[in-house]
């Protein structure tokens, strides 16, 4: 039996799958839809209610190459596969709660102003981003 954390196993692979966040699936939906995709998200909510899923799937649906109904991700493309695999370069997931000192924000700010190597948009998730000081 594999030792896989159950939110990990379980979490959605497209906006359909969101479970109990239909007020921000429209609201991203929209945005998707429209083309206005604001430059910063903050989700916030208990642990566990899929605020990380969420930014994974809107950094999905921000660099997919071919969209379903024009927001949902296709699961298809290398984009969508490098995602759900962890592997995109320019999808970056920082734990603040680890990295929560002024050096490692000062590391993050100079590192954000480099341009996506390989996808349309780079996207930093900061988890925890209430840690740092």
């Amino acid at each position: 039996m594999s030792n896989v954390a159950l939110y990990r196993k379980y979490r959605p692979h497209n906006f359909e799958n969101l479970v109990g966040q239909d007020h921000v699936h429209s609201t991203l939906m929209n945005a998707l839809k429209s083309g206005r995709i604001a430059h910063a998200y903050l989700f916030t909510g208990p642990r566990g209610t899929g605020k990380t899923s969420t930014a994974r799937l809107l950094a999905k649906a921000m660099n997919c190459i071919d969209l379903k109904d024009g927001y949902e991700p296709c699961d298809k493309c290398d984009f969508c596969k490098d995602i759900n695999d962890g592997r995109l370069i320019d999808l970056i997931e920082i734990d603040a709660a680890s990295n929560r000192g002024i050096d490692e924000v000062r590391d993050l700010n100079e590192k954000i102003k480099f341009s996506p190597s390989r996808a349309k948009c780079k996207v930093y998730i900061i988890d925890e981003v209430h840690m740092m000081t």
